[in-house]
């Protein structure tokens, strides 16, 4: 395995619930595209870097918008169609809801939309925290999960989903409906919606239970009274939860057609660490792998998957974790594994005193939300060798240390835009931010000599490879 070169970390909604929120000043509150100044006081990646800059050379700032509060900001979701310039960015704690920033003009950011929930100042837990949109018949919808606790109201909310075709007006954004689950109380701390490809538009949820749960998004916008309820998705039998925090289910995940053995997969990261699951037929999810017993992961946090089903890389949350680099089907024949793995092949971490967090891939580049790290890209070509290329500082507070009883400061999600190449991402001090890296101006998996597959969704055609969509190069 490689050395480690660069790192990641999460936010548990069970700690962050009962987080104490401490005073800081940060100075760069109020400005507007300005960025604040991090001293880097860790190793310098390998890519044309400034020792001690805030930013990688062949990586610039299209813009900043300061959103305000102290942890205040959660996920991001920028949708995909050029014509369509809206990043959505959930608002957690007090008071929750989400923002829409038009990005019409990049170097111009601006909020254009905000929606908080009713009688906010009463809701008890972190509120808001995942952000995705999907596309169905022709309009365009916005998924917001909440997160409440015992105290309050909305309890067994899950997720609101909002209809936002007819952005940029403000007042054609209305409410469609709530999810609620009353089996497992608590919400949903993350989601995916994924294009089937039977041709359903499919919203995966975590719960506070031992399984996802699987909506079927045109069932409930039509009113099905069981919200679109399809299934569930389990963590495999016989793991147990670690001590102090009992996860009981997943934590995140991510979902892809796999053009070489022609299934739709689940990829799930949970309790003792990433599970893979054909959901070719989602009402019977069937277990095809498990990534467990790996040296220092007891859960996964997050996982993001190459577009042939291969590689992929898993999170876990504590302090000095790595990104761990792993190889789902180590036969390499393209098929799959079915044993067990507990073996990674490298690790990156971009500071090692800080952790790295949430993760989007457009092989071969990884885009990290690397909370005090910011914006930080790796190349994987190599996975057993990931190199750093490029990065931005979001974050100037110091570190505090997440085994310390600290929060977690700093970027919390990131995203991208496959036509153009425009990153954002979301800090939770610092707001919205937007940068373009030199040289990376769209993704297409053709490009690459790969398929065109990864959490962006054509909710046209469907996964490629499958009928009606282009064909797998």
């Amino acid at each position: 395995m490689s050395s480690i070169t660069h790192r990641r970390r999460s936010c548990a909604p069970t700690l962050m619930a009962a987080l104490v929120v401490l005073p800081l000043q940060l100075h760069a509150q109020g400005r507007t595209n300005t960025p604040p100044v991090y001293p880097h006081t860790g190793s310098a990646p390998s890519y044309d870097l400034q020792p001690g800059g805030q930013h990688s050379s062949n990586v610039s700032l299209m813009g900043h918008v300061p959103l305000g509060g102290f942890l205040h900001t959660a996920d991001i979701e920028i949708e995909q169609d050029l014509s369509r310039p809206y990043a959505y960015v959930s608002k957690r704690f007090h008071p929750t809801g989400f923002d829409v920033v038009s990005v019409a003009d990049p170097k111009k950011p601006k909020v254009i939309y905000s929606w908080r929930i009713e009688n906010s100042e009463l809701h008890q837990g972190v509120g808001a925290l995942e952000s995705r949109y999907f596309k169905t018949k022709g309009r365009y919808y916005y998924v917001q999960t909440f997160q409440f606790s015992q105290g309050g109201p909305d309890v067994d909310l899950g997720a609101i989903v909002f209809d936002v075709t007819g952005l940029p007006n403000a007042a054609l954004v209305k409410e469609v409906g709530r999810i609620r689950d009353k089996e497992s109380l608590g919400g949903f701390h993350e989601h995916f919606l994924y294009k089937h490809s039977d041709g359903r538009s499919l919203l995966v949820t975590t719960t506070t239970g031992d399984h996802a749960n699987i909506y079927d998004m045109d069932k409930f916008i039509a009113g099905d009274p069981n919200q679109g309820f399809i299934g569930k998705i389990p963590v495999p039998d016989g793991l147990v939860p670690m001590k102090g925090f009992p996860m009981l289910g997943y934590h995140d995940f991510y979902m892809a057609y796999d053009p070489i053995t022609h299934q739709d997969k689940f990829y799930g990261a949970g309790l003792g660490g990433w599970h893979v699951y054909d959901i070719t037929h989602p009402e019977a999810p069937t277990l095809i792998t498990s990534v467990t017993g790996v040296q220092g992961v007891q859960w996964g946090h997050t996982l993001s998957v190459d577009p042939l089903g291969r590689y992929a890389i898993g999170e876990t949350e504590y302090e000095y974790a790595p990104l761990r680099m792993l190889d789902l089907k180590p036969k390499g024949d393209g098929s799959n594994f079915t044993g067990n793995i507990n073996k990674v092949i490298g690790a990156w971490t971009a500071t090692w005193k800080n952790l790295p967090h949430n993760h989007e891939m457009r092989w071969p580049y990884v885009f990290v939300s690397a909370y005090e790290d910011g914006l930080q890209i790796l190349n994987i070509m190599d996975p057993t060798n990931p190199i750093t290329v490029g990065y931005f500082r979001t974050y100037e507070g110091p570190h505090e240390g997440r085994d310390a009883g600290n929060p977690n400061m700093g970027a919390w999600g990131v995203d991208v835009r496959n036509a153009d190449g425009l990153i954002v991402i979301s800090d939770m001090m610092t707001g919205f931010w937007a940068f373009k890296m030199e040289g990376f101006d769209g993704w297409n998996g053709h490009d690459w000599g790969m398929p065109n597959i990864s959490s962006v969704q054509d909710w046209d055609k469907g996964p490629e490879g499958t009928p009606g969509s282009k064909p797998v190069t």
